[in-house]
C-alpha cells in the first residue's frame, strides 16, 4: 500500500517536472509546426495558384483532405479572399 503511494507520487512528480521543463518550448514548437504546415499547404495548392510544382501528381491526392484547413491558411498568409480562381471558400 505504501509502495503504491510512493509510486503514484513519483509518477505525479515526474509529470510536473516534465511539464515545467517543456513549458518554455511550447510556443517555439507550435510556431515551427505552423510554419511547416504553411509550407506544406503552399506545396499542395501551388499548382492551382500558378506556381510550377514538380510533385503535383503526388500532391493532387492530398487536396481534398486539406480543403477544410484551406480557409485558415490563406487568412494566415494575409490573403483576404481565396487566391484560387475556381475555388471560393469565403
Amino acid at each position: 500500500m505504501k509502495l503504491e503511494k510512493v509510486k503514484a507520487w513519483l509518477r505525479q512528480a515526474s509529470f510536473y517536472a516534465e511539464e515545467a521543463y517543456n513549458a518554455p518550448y511550447r510556443s517555439a514548437i507550435a510556431r515551427a509546426k505552423r510554419e511547416q504546415d504553411d509550407l506544406f499547404m503552399l506545396l499542395i495548392f501551388s499548382e492551382m495558384m500558378g506556381v510550377p510544382n514538380p510533385a503535383s501528381y503526388y500532391t493532387l491526392e492530398l487536396q481534398p483532405l486539406l480543403m477544410e484547413r484551406f480557409h485558415d491558411w490563406h487568412i494566415r498568409m494575409g490573403m483576404e479572399h481565396s487566391p484560387l480562381d475556381n475555388f471560393k471558400c469565403c
